[in-house]
């Protein structure tokens, strides 16, 4: 049996990775560039969103159920968030992610010796079937309210899970709160990722202490910017910046590093989401990526008009 030449295992390897490429391209997925460096760890479009989204058996998988600060706990998987606000008068549930996910919450939510049926208002960070596609699943067996920012009404309408329509009870505007209970929630448009996105802000209270708990949208830049995308970042990085914050929430768990800090919540007993000094740590990650994004669109721009 002879030995395959060198060409032809080059060919080989070639037809083995170039559909895998076309389909990455075809599906308009981010690149490996360009690359930024926030206090010593370096990032790219590509990683951050691998980061954040992990396999799909990740973005499926229950991560244990468990209570983050007061009456606020974590129902969501391993890589996709969902916030379960605990109230004397029923519960608020932020993001159903995929539908297929909904009965793993609903399960999360049992565990931790809560009712799903006592969801009475359902919320969403932004508008991307990771986050809020089972929205329609959850309002069929809760009845609950559904609420969204005005700016993504139009995405989440054209979010059908097998044919249902996406229900919207409330349309939220910038500014705008959201009471349960004894539980206020303020909703602030931080948009950018999408054009509606939201993240909503809480005081909430612990023993003696009342804590900011901030629940990020994505401040994650996507493809080309326009100038209405670009002066949309501008303004939600100098709002975020602003917002107390003593804990540090995120739509995908790996915005605030919530396996770490959950292992060392079973392991000593503290509070690690309690964590006022990194409440900006995602924000300065993905604000040097949307400059550097922009710096490089501008760079292609010059560079294909001859300047």
């Amino acid at each position: 049996m002879t030995r395959p030449s060198m060409y032809a295992i080059v060919a080989a390897a070639l037809l083995a990775i170039v559909p895998s490429l076309l389909n990455a391209q075809q599906r308009g997925g981010p690149t490996d560039h360009p690359a930024v460096t926030v206090k010593g760890q370096t990032y790219t479009p590509a990683s951050i969103l691998a980061r954040n989204m992990g396999s799909n058996e990740d973005q499926e998988a229950q991560f244990p159920p468990h209570k983050i600060v007061g009456n606020v706990y974590y129902v969501g998987t391993k890589t996709l968030s969902a916030f379960l606000i605990v109230t004397p008068q029923g519960h608020i549930l932020m993001d159903s992610t995929y539908e297929r996910n909904v009965p793993t919450i609903k399960k999360s939510v049992e565990q931790l010796g809560f009712k799903f049926a006592d969801i009475k208002i359902l919320l969403g960070n932004h508008a991307h079937g990771d986050h809020q596609e089972g929205d329609a699943a959850v309002k069929q067996m809760t009845g609950a309210t559904v609420m969204a920012m005005a700016e993504d009404i139009e995405a989440l309408k054209a979010m059908m899970p097998g044919g249902k329509q996406h229900p919207i009870d409330k349309v939220l505007h910038d500014g705008d709160t959201i009471s349960l209970g004894g539980t206020t929630l303020v909703a602030h448009l931080t948009a950018g990722h999408t054009r509606g996105a939201t993240t909503y802000t809480a005081k909430v209270t612990e023993g003696s202490k009342t804590y900011d708990v901030v629940f990020f949208s994505s401040l994650r830049a996507g493809g080309a910017f326009t100038p209405a995308i670009a002066a949309e970042f501008n303004r939600t990085f100098s709002l975020v910046r602003s917002l107390p914050c003593d804990v540090p929430l995120g739509d995908h768990p790996a915005e605030y590093d919530m396996t770490a800090k959950y292992s060392r919540l079973v392991a000593s007993g503290g509070n690690p989401f309690i964590d006022k000094a990194h409440c900006l740590d995602e924000a300065d990650i993905q604000e040097a990526m949307y400059h550097a994004v922009v710096e490089e669109q501008k760079a292609l721009s010059s560079t294909r008009s001859g300047k």
